[in-house]
């Protein structure tokens, strides 16, 4: 029992800390987030509608049958308008009635077919562009949600450090007021003002854990509040190559439109099948034997509709502004990505200066920090001097810690946009 008391001890911290050290980076989320999104299941769906329209359309070639049949009265039936001696010729009856099978094989449609198929395989293929466009623009949730993930820990990370300058402070205050040389209003101040940075504490906790949620929800993995989210590590600016998967829709659709040109050449196009047609009827193919018979008829099958050559021109010029129109829906695209790129840039270039100043205003602001601590040690300052100079601090890294997110933030939406 001891033994297994003591395992049980020594296992669980280090299930605690295997916990703690929960690690995801912004390429898994961006990876999990899309196996996630309900969106992906259109692709599946976009497969198999293809499939099955495909698997129809070659039934095309297939022997098609058909059964028709009709019972008919007409008011006159054909008569032989002389008669010979000793032969009596029967004129049919005015009820008819035909039962007939018919079996047709194609063997030439034109094209239409072929030309069928291939604009489905484009169309599905356009679908599944569609659908990858869709989840591409759940990289900028992501990112959104990721930032200022890392964003809130900095905060913490800040609030930590003046915790530790605001405790310092109390230590030297309350020795101060035990030797009489201090009021103890000083210490109180101090102690009032640890309380707020606790509760600022507990605000940024409590963002963090909604941002984290809605993270989890997307990613469909649970994150704990220990969570590290690893810093994304940004290459550079080394390419202005847009490479967005919009580009390969428009792509896409110009080839789909394309392939409609070729179907409307082919459905304009004879169509040659073999037939055969067997039946039962009153009369049969013999028009003088009023009786019903077994016939049977058989052959080449030519059908050539001229009707769609009224409409071709305007069709094909149909599908020419449907061209046009994909192309200035991809021009106005990359003039509005190149727009994005040129401001994402020129914050690139604010942010980088920026960051410079905060690290020397934050480099000053620690040193009259210091100072400050001595100052108040020996009494030279108060206690509300004392925070003055720390919440000044706390600023100017606050500052600083917003510019470096931003900066990160939009260095990535710049490959982002780029779709890098």
């Amino acid at each position: 029992m001891k033994k297994h008391f003591l395992l049980a001890v020594l296992l669980l911290p280090a299930g605690l800390f295997a916990q703690s050290l929960q690690k995801i980076t912004l390429t898994e989320a961006y990876e999990l987030s899309q196996k996630n999104y309900p969106a992906v299941k259109q692709k599946d769906l976009v497969k198999q509608t293809a499939a099955i329209s495909l698997e129809n359309l070659q039934k095309g070639f297939l022997p098609q049958f058909s059964l028709s049949g009709q019972a008919t009265y007409q008011s006159d039936v054909t008569k032989v308008p002389f008669s010979l001696p000793g032969l009596t010729i029967e004129s049919p009856s005015k009820d008819q009635y035909k039962l007939v099978a018919d079996v047709s094989q194609m063997i030439y449609d034109g094209g239409m077919t072929k030309e069928q198929k291939a604009l489905q395989q484009l169309n599905a293929t356009v679908e599944d562009q569609k659908v990858e466009v869709e989840l591409y623009k759940l990289k900028e949730r992501i990112n959104q949600l990721y930032l200022s993930i890392l964003y809130l820990d900095e905060q913490l990370k800040q609030v930590d450090l003046v915790k530790t300058d605001i405790q310092i402070g109390i230590k030297r205050v309350e020795a101060q007021v035990q030797n009489g040389v201090a009021f103890k209003s000083n210490l109180n101040m101090l102690k009032a003002e640890l309380l707020k940075t606790e509760q600022r504490a507990i605000e940024v906790k409590s963002s963090k854990k909604g941002l984290l949620d809605a993270l989890s929800l997307f990613i469909g993995r649970e994150l704990a509040a220990q969570v590290q989210l690893e810093k994304p590590v940004s290459a550079g600016i080394v390419a202005n190559e847009i490479a967005r998967p919009e580009l390969k829709l428009y792509s896409e659709q110009q080839k789909f439109i394309g392939q409609q040109e070729k179907l409307i050449t082919a459905k304009n196009l004879p169509r040659a099948s073999l037939f055969a047609q067997g039946g039962y009827g009153r009369p049969g193919l013999n028009m003088l034997l009023n009786e019903f018979d077994f016939f049977y008829i058989g052959g080449l099958r030519l059908n050539w509709s001229l009707g769609g050559l009224y409409t071709k021109k305007k069709e094909k010029e149909q599908v020419t502004i449907n061209k046009k129109m994909v192309e200035v829906q991809k021009e106005t695209f990359l003039l509005n990505t190149s727009s994005q790129l040129k401001q994402q840039q020129a914050e690139i270039d604010k942010l980088q200066q920026l960051l410079v100043s905060d690290n020397e205003i934050i480099s000053l602001r620690k040193s009259v920090t210091e100072a400050a601590k001595a100052q108040l040690e020996n009494g030279v300052i108060t206690a509300n001097d004392f925070l003055k100079e720390v919440n000044a601090e706390d600023q100017a890294r606050q500052t600083l810690i917003t510019h470096q997110v931003q900066l990160l933030q939009a260095q990535i939406n710049y490959q982002t946009i780029l779709g890098k």
